[in-house]
């Protein structure tokens, strides 16, 4: 009998990776303390007991080496998650995400499949500065053959980790540090949730407000703000930044001809500028005002607490900018 469980984002990955391995036994995790130390965010806690060294393997300080190893394993028959301690150190391993992951089915002639996914938290975290807190999207995102998932919840985590395990190419899978912690309730039996489709997270009449990750909490609280204002802000949570899902973004335009949208990353060719300029491509006859960007400033990170706050998105700059935007 199906019922509800309150649970962190960490317990929900967990079920995701626990459930696949149950189902599928080519499911195996790889990375960094996974095992002993009971992952970095304790996302695999236990998980080393229950399945053996064989299925979770604690590696080296060598991102490149294990993910080129995981690359090579998905290539011959088997699922590997692979998971950075941070997503900025995926950068000592863009070599094999690049030019192997990305690129193997089309240069195989369809002749290996590379079902893998890469998690871990992407962005900002507390003070923990600039070689730490990149968020990673609008990289990776100019890579064909690349899906990057971004969940903003628990019941999105559990749902897109499963299915992303189950995908065929290789997927991005990006969390938040800072959103770990948060709790919600899910169904205790096992579901899916499809890869790119957005979720109408708000439903409004006067605004349309898109966004991901962590962000769709900062505009979640904007939102109920504008409500007391007599402001109804539809909220557009991407789940699946690539395949992005213009679709749902389109029909919520066409009913209130405005637009906002909010990133955690950087504001240069971000993943908000490509949001943008789709919108001008497939809804410029709905729009009765240009589409507004509230990103990360453009600077590093700061270790400051007060700088950090200063550059990063915050529900002050995303009500200013759609209250602008409606005058």
């Amino acid at each position: 009998m199906s019922g509800k469980q309150l649970v962190e984002l960490r317990e929900a990955l967990r079920q995701a990776i626990d459930e696949e391995m149950e189902r599928d036994p080519t499911v195996f995790a790889i990375g960094e303390e996974i095992g002993a130390y009971n992952g970095a965010y304790k996302v695999t806690k236990g998980m080393l007991e229950k399945w053996g060294s064989k299925r979770i393997v604690d590696t080296p300080i060598c991102e490149l080496g294990f993910a080129g190893l995981a690359i090579g394993a998905a290539m011959t028959g088997l699922r590997p998650i692979v998971e950075f301690m941070s997503f900025n150190f995926s950068f000592v391993a863009a070599d094999q995400i690049i030019s192997n992951a990305t690129k193997m089915y089309y240069m195989s002639g369809n002749r290996f499949s590379v079902p893998i996914v890469f998690r871990g938290p992407n962005g900002a975290a507390a003070q923990v500065s600039s070689q730490h807190s990149h968020c990673v999207e609008a990289i990776y995102g100019n890579l064909p053959g690349l899906i990057i998932v971004a969940p903003s919840n628990p019941y999105d985590a559990k749902g897109l980790l499963k299915a992303s395990i189950r995908n065929n190419n290789p997927v991005l899978f990006l969390e938040s540090e800072l959103s770990y912690g948060d709790k919600m309730e899910i169904p205790t039996e096992p579901y899916l949730l499809p890869l790119g489709r957005a979720h109408v997270a708000i439903e409004g009449a006067d605004i349309t407000i898109v966004s991901h990750s962590r962000m769709v909490t900062l505009c979640q609280c904007a939102a109920q703000e504008l409500a007391q204002r007599g402001i109804r802000a539809e909220l557009i949570d991407l789940r699946t930044v690539k395949p992005l899902d213009i679709a749902t973004i389109a029909t919520s335009i066409k009913k209130t001809h405005k637009c906002v949208v909010v990133e955690e990353g950087h504001i240069f060719t971000g993943i908000a500028a490509e949001i943008g300029m789709q919108i001008m491509e497939h809804c410029f006859d709905d729009l009765d005002a240009p589409v507004v960007r509230i990103c990360q400033r453009e600077t590093p990170m700061p270790y400051s607490k007060a700088l950090e706050a200063e550059t990063l998105p915050t529900v002050p700059r995303i009500l200013a900018a759609i209250h602008q935007l409606l005058s």
